[in-house]
């Protein structure tokens, strides 16, 4: 029994709390967080006695919020602002929208006052058409006059407000041969290359790759690299990858002798006692223990090491002015190291992780050219981060 007054005080609780919070909200003018925090609580038994409190709630927010938003839209059509177009637009899909979402609901009952609680609907089919093809003659209209200028940010807000309206009314006159226009004469071209300012020779794959940005992903959507200038493009801006310094350790092979001593285990013997005899356990059987020995075992280690670190600096340059706008400097290097070991003695007095050395051998070293490559591999990461955090346009 009393765990069913307790269910009870609690669901009146969440319940009081419910409408406490719509009322909240209904009171500060949130309309729309007030309709659908009432529409969440009558979704399941809205005729019950206890969510009346919802219906009247929902019932004067609707009427509360409709009346806002033909204010507003009566407001926003006497100042005759082209810019808020859209806002009237969006305006009538909201009013359109809050009455879909209150429809599957009806009807909903006002037990006290014997009636169905009131939602003056109004059909704005009209109103929607009218304001979309208002706004879409307007966005294109301006789109062009934004195309008409010498300004790539005018060329972006055009492509923007093009988006916009191949959203809301797809396909509307030329808007996606204006939005391929936009696009093109919207973006930053950068002519990507290399400089050698070192005394050694790079290999040309190396070079290749490095210059390959399409597979580094570096596009964006208003940023286009080429590592090759292309006929009939203007290059806003340039980044050069000059190479400083590229350092080759000679090739290395360092040797090293040391004993290694471990207490392993051989097997296993009987158990004796202090007397000499053999111990037995419950059953009158031998016990048996870990037979531990000590081995020794002296181990030649071989370690073949080359290295390799190239310095190199990225500089952002504005091809207009010929000014340099940043540079980054980069070093990246690429270690080979091989390790291989012989033994003599017994090899498990070595550590357990040491056993995979004596299964390795000596193996020729990398050329100079496949040690640069290599290095370059980490230093094509590193150009595309500083890429990626620090766009030539912020």
């Amino acid at each position: 029994m009393k765990k069913v007054l307790l269910l009870i005080c609690l669901v009146l609780c969440v319940f009081a709390c419910g409408v406490k919070q719509t009322q909240n909200l209904l009171s500060s003018g949130n309309y729309d967080q007030a309709i659908n925090s009432a529409r969440s609580y009558l979704q399941t038994n809205k005729n019950k006695k206890a969510k009346q409190d919802y219906v009247y709630l929902l019932e004067e927010a609707f009427a509360k919020a409709k009346e806002q938003d033909l204010n507003s839209i009566k407001m926003l059509n006497k100042e005759a602002n082209p810019s808020q177009l859209e806002k009237i637009y969006t305006t009538y899909l909201q009013l359109n929208q809050r009455q879909e979402n209150i429809k599957p609901l009806l009807p909903l009952k006002l037990i006290k006052e014997g009636r169905n609680a009131i939602f003056p609907f109004d059909n704005y089919t009209d109103e929607i058409i009218d304001s979309k093809n208002t706004l879409s003659a307007y966005l294109h209209a301006n789109a062009k006059k934004l195309l008409s200028t010498s300004d790539k940010m005018n060329y972006r807000t055009a492509y923007d407000d093009l988006e916009y309206l191949n959203k809301i009314n797809p396909n509307y006159k030329n808007v996606v041969q204006l939005l391929e226009d936009a696009k093109v004469r919207g973006a930053d071209y950068v002519s990507v290359y290399t400089k050698n300012e070192t005394n050694m020779i790079i290999p040309v794959r190396l070079q290749n790759d490095l210059l390959d940005f399409s597979t580094l992903g570096l596009n964006d959507k208003w940023t286009v690299y080429h590592n090759a200038e292309q006929k009939g493009i203007y290059y806003d801006y340039g980044l050069i990858i000059n190479f400083r310094q590229i350092y080759i350790s000679p090739e290395q092979i360092k040797e090293k002798e040391f004993s290694k001593e471990r207490i392993i285990k051989d097997g296993t013997k009987k158990l004796i006692d202090a007397n000499g005899k053999e111990v037995l356990d419950d059953k009158g059987k031998v016990v048996l223990v870990d037979n531990l020995r000590k081995v020794n075992a002296t181990i030649y280690e071989f370690r073949q090491f080359k290295s390799c670190q190239i310095t190199a600096k990225i500089d952002y340059i504005n091809l207009k002015s010929k000014q340099i706008l940043k540079t980054f400097p980069i070093t990246s290097e690429y270690v080979f190291e091989n390790i291989h070991a012989t033994y003599k003695g017994d090899r498990r007095a070595s550590d357990d992780n040491y056993y995979l050395y004596f299964d390795k051998k000596s193996v020729i070293f990398p050329s100079s050219e496949q040690m640069i490559y290599d290095t370059g591999e980490d230093l094509k990461s590193k150009i595309k981060n500083i890429i990626t955090n620090n766009r030539f346009r912020n």
